[in-house]
């Protein structure tokens, strides 16, 4: 897969603080990509960097294949998670400014305007001000003057920030069909939830260092504990039945069903651990039990601490 952007042994230092000690991403053209980390983790510091806002101290960053210069900042557009529209200004009359700014005619920005804000419902508020908009609102304006002049690698810092249950997933639909048309989408947030919904791939930083990075699929395969829940029917539970290859992690009652958590301590297969099971229930349902990348997150995040 073709890689839109590299960070390669980028290092930043800010007074007394490393803000970046040799990290390097890599960011595959046409994904999302989740870059996670906890608050002061060095996230907002590399976007800042990719943003051409600040310069690393030292690595380097490419853009195509080829260093990151001015040019390539009409080719990103950034959603950061502190807002930045002028309050008193009408939301129409912002929305087109900041449009033409990005180099399109007037005559394009209105279109794109027009389509954008009847899409997300917005069209009644292009003459109101900023400041008699919802948070949710105006957030939706700022997506849009984000992503109006098409750019090829999108940068969103926490996008659902002030959003509604039912705007997020509006906003999350939009990103996915971003991507489906080919842009690049850079997604840093704390909620792990929406990672697992929308990210092919992430990278982790923890204290200014990258200590995890992967598709999405893949990381969590990697943290597996081969653990797994059975249904089943018995007059008796499983206390005691299974041999010591095996851990019964819980086993209790719900309703008409039992319910088994049992970890697999040898590295044989699920099958096996099917046979063992089966001579002493009826088995109704029968999956393994992934982390999530909430659990992941925390694990590794404390694991680092407890090293460092």
């Amino acid at each position: 897969m073709t890689t839109i952007l590299k960070a390669e042994n980028v290092n930043k230092t800010f007074i007394n603080h490393k803000a970046l000690n040799n990290v390097t991403v890599e960011i595959p053209e046409g994904s999302v990509f989740g870059l996670l980390g906890p608050n002061g983790a060095g996230k907002t510091t590399l976007i800042r960097i990719i943003n051409q806002i600040t310069k690393p101290d030292s690595g380097s960053v490419l853009f195509n294949g080829n260093k990151l210069t001015r040019e390539h900042v009409e080719q990103i557009g950034y959603l950061p998670e502190e807002r930045g529209l002028y309050k008193k200004m009408k939301v129409g009359e912002q929305a087109l400014y900041l449009a033409r700014l990005k180099g399109i005619s007037k005559h394009d920005a209105l279109k794109r305007l027009k389509y954008w804000f009847e899409k997300f419902e917005i069209e009644a508020w292009w003459g109101k001000k900023v400041e008699e908009l919802s948070k949710g609102m105006a957030q939706k304006v700022q997506f849009i003057v984000t992503i109006i002049h098409e750019p090829k690698l999108l940068i969103f810092d926490e996008p659902f920030s002030g959003f509604d249950p039912i705007n997020a997933n509006l906003l999350k639909n939009e990103i996915l069909e971003l991507r489906e048309k080919g842009s690049t989408v850079i997604f840093s947030t704390h909620n792990m939830g929406s990672v697992e919904e929308i990210c092919d791939d992430i990278a982790l930083i923890n204290q200014s260092e990258k200590i995890l990075e992967g598709k999405v699929d893949e990381v969590k395969k990697r943290f597996r504990t081969f653990e797994y829940e059975f249904r089943y029917q018995s007059e008796s539970s499983l206390q005691g039945k299974l041999s010591d290859n095996y851990e019964l992690i819980n086993d209790q009652s719900k309703k008409d069903e039992q319910y088994a958590r049992i970890k697999i301590l040898d590295g044989s297969s699920p099958n096996e651990l099917i046979k063992a099971v089966m001579p002493h229930v009826t088995i109704n349902a029968f999956n393994e039990i992934i982390p999530s990348m909430n659990d992941i997150f925390i694990k590794v995040v404390n694991e680092y601490k407890q090293k460092n």
